[in-house]
């Protein structure tokens, strides 16, 4: 698995992945366009929209709609350790959804690929190489 970071105008930082091109971009408040997320902004939106993901296929598996099904993610920060301390995802369900499913559904949330990693992070190794150029 590769993915290619690619720098353009001002603070707007990219990657090319599996044929799609994520953009990103700082906020106007840090000197950025605000023209597209943050990168810190697409990590905490990949938790919740990755728990989405898997609380739509429960519901999908069994027929149960979910136009009126939302997550709603609240983030707690830690002053001490200058991070997020405390990410919540509250699953609102509609009147008319399986009592019988509710903790089904959460522990499908909680199958999330992306909290799954944040529990067990995976090494984050950084170095520096000088392109090869080959000559024409």
């Amino acid at each position: 698995m590769k993915m290619e970071i690619f720098f353009d105008e001002g603070k707007k930082v990219n990657a090319i992945y599996n044929g799609h091109v994520i953009k990103t971009d700082q906020p106007v408040e840090a000197s950025g366009n605000g023209s597209s997320p943050a990168p810190f902004d697409l990590f905490l939106a990949s938790i919740g929209t990755c728990a989405g993901i898997y609380v739509k296929s429960f519901c999908m598996q069994r027929q149960i709609p979910t136009d009126d099904i939302r997550i709603i993610q609240s983030m707690s920060y830690d002053n001490d350790r200058g991070l997020v301390g405390k990410i919540k995802l509250e699953i609102m369900l509609p009147p008319d959804f399986p009592a019988k499913y509710k903790s089904a559904v959460i522990n499908a949330a909680n199958l999330c690929a992306v909290k799954k990693h944040l529990i067990n992070p995976p090494e984050i190794e950084v170095e520096a190489k000088e392109i090869s150029v080959i000559p024409v």
